[in-house]
């Protein structure tokens, strides 16, 4: 009986984890920044809170700082990156967002969103 109460626990416990896994979303930049650069991060921003509220993290990180060289190493990013991540998952969104945020900011919201949404189902 011991053994059911073990098994009920782990599957509770795994199950758990699985719900809290929240989807994070991180724009890595530079300290000079050019108009694009700062509207993928604007538009990237305001896209993941108006669709997803609190399910969804949102941090701008400096490259240039030194309090960031710990996360920056561990996601080896070496240069400016629009990044998810779901536990393990991580999906690059540089490109989506250098080409749409400024001159096609409808298509990098329904991007944002296909993706975001397909790590939520993780």
């Amino acid at each position: 009986m011991s053994s059911l109460l073990c098994n009920a626990q782990t599957s509770k416990t795994a199950t758990q984890s699985s719900v809290s896994a929240k989807v994070e979303a991180y724009y890595f930049h530079m300290s000079t920044r050019c108009v694009t650069c700062k509207a993928v991060e604007a538009e990237a921003k305001k896209n993941l809170e108006s669709l997803y509220g609190e399910k969804v993290t949102f941090q701008a990180i400096n490259l240039e700082d030194d309090a960031n060289k710990a996360i920056v190493e561990k996601l080896k990013i070496s240069g400016q990156t629009l990044l998810l991540l779901k536990r393990d998952t991580k999906i690059n969104l540089t490109n989506e967002g250098f080409m749409y945020a400024v001159n096609n900011p409808v298509k990098f919201k329904s991007i944002i969103k296909e993706k975001v949404d397909g790590l939520l189902k993780l």
